[in-house]
């Protein structure tokens, strides 16, 4: 329940773990609704989101904790953790990040149960991803030491995916991109340009569609964003090159075109995406499922956009241009939508408070 008993840490006198000119914690009072009579509806809210967050430095990923939420800074490696009772504090700082374009501290998730934080970073050597144990209690985490779970994945100062998430089968899902070699995407040996499933230790299912092989499915530039409906369908986003964006659905072994097609045209080949978007409209980077809805951040686009699972190819767009680029989205552990900016990495114009997490209820965004 993050979103709905978050209090403001930083107002008058300044709380623990509150920095001048640092992240602020905002009460989200549009995220839970006032309480219905008996026997009437529930009000509707307005489709405005609420701070949670200000004060963030390219930040990356959000992921859940206990009573936590949890959030990457690309370019500082820093996670932070957001306590239920309103500090912020820097939880620690990954060690061996290579910064420079867009790579550095990426993708973070927890898996259900497993008191680890998953964390895919940049580093000398490759991308990577790294397992730490979570420490403490919630307000009072910290790191334990890192375990690879995968490594060796192509870095480049673009394309470095790093989208990582526990799907519906327990596996950990690695989205991988192109590191600037286009080819690599379709090279079934290299990482690059890929959606990989491992087990939590780094370990090939044995069911991967290709032999003693991380890969899961080919033939993408540069996947940003995955999620699962409640049936078990894997959507995935990724950038184009100078045509067109893409939201796909992914099937195991499944090649997604990538450098021999861009959007739709792959024939019996290659498997096209659900819907395509002109490059300067979107650039998707992370989505969350809640329901039959996909909500879809995107960067250049400036935009949420929202997706019927059940009818890919329709979307609808909310607050275009209202919070600059947007980087991720996910569901709270009370069912709030957060949104996470992305105006302070190098490509964006901060405003006051960027970036920042925003908190609505889906409810109040229909779709």
């Amino acid at each position: 329940m993050i979103a709905a008993v978050l209090l403001t840490a930083c107002a008058g006198a300044v709380s623990t773990g509150c920095t001048p000119g640092g992240p602020v914690v905002s009460t989200p009072s549009a995220v839970t609704p006032p309480a219905a009579e008996e026997g009437s509806a529930s009000p509707p809210l307005p489709p405005t989101p609420t701070d949670v967050v200000t004060g963030l430095a390219a930040p990356w990923s959000i992921a859940f904790a206990g009573g936590s939420a949890l959030v990457s800074e690309r370019d500082s490696a820093r996670i932070l953790e957001i306590t239920a009772d309103g500090e912020i504090r820097e939880l620690g700082a990954v060690a061996g990040v290579r910064h420079g374009g867009e790579g550095g501290l990426l993708g973070i998730a927890t898996a259900p149960g497993d008191g680890a934080l998953f964390v895919y970073s940049t580093a000398d050597d490759g991308n990577r991803v790294q397992r730490f144990a979570l420490l403490g209690e919630a307000g009072e985490l910290s790191l334990g030491d890192p375990d690879t779970v995968i490594d060796g994945i192509p870095r480049s100062s673009t394309h470095n995916g790093g989208r990582i998430a526990f799907g519906p089968d327990g596996m950990l899902y690695v989205t991988t991109g192109d590191a600037g070699d286009p080819t690599a995407a379709q090279d079934p040996t290299s990482l690059a340009g890929k959606i990989l499933r491992v087990t939590a230790d780094g370990g090939v299912p044995e069911d991967n569609p290709f032999d003693g092989s991380p890969v899961y499915s080919l033939g993408h530039r540069n996947v940003q964003g995955i999620a699962w409906t409640d049936e078990g369908e894997m959507f995935a986003s990724e950038f184009g090159q100078n045509r067109l964006d893409e939201l796909n659905v992914i099937v195991a072994g499944g090649n997604y075109g990538w450098p021999e097609v861009e959007g739709s045209g792959g024939g019996d080949r290659f498997v096209d995406p659900v819907q395509e978007w002109p490059t300067d409209r979107a650039s998707p980077s992370g989505i969350a499922i809640i329901g039959d809805t996909l909500y879809l951040a995107n960067l250049r686009g400036r935009v949420l956009r929202a997706v019927p699972t059940a009818q890919p190819d329709e979307a609808t767009d909310y607050f275009e241009g209202e919070f600059g680029r947007l980087r991720a989205v996910t569901r709270a552990p009370d069912g709030a939508l957060w949104i996470l900016t992305g105006n302070t990495d190098g490509r964006g114009d901060p405003g006051d408070g960027d970036d920042r997490i925003l908190a609505v209820d889906p409810a109040a965004v229909p779709g």
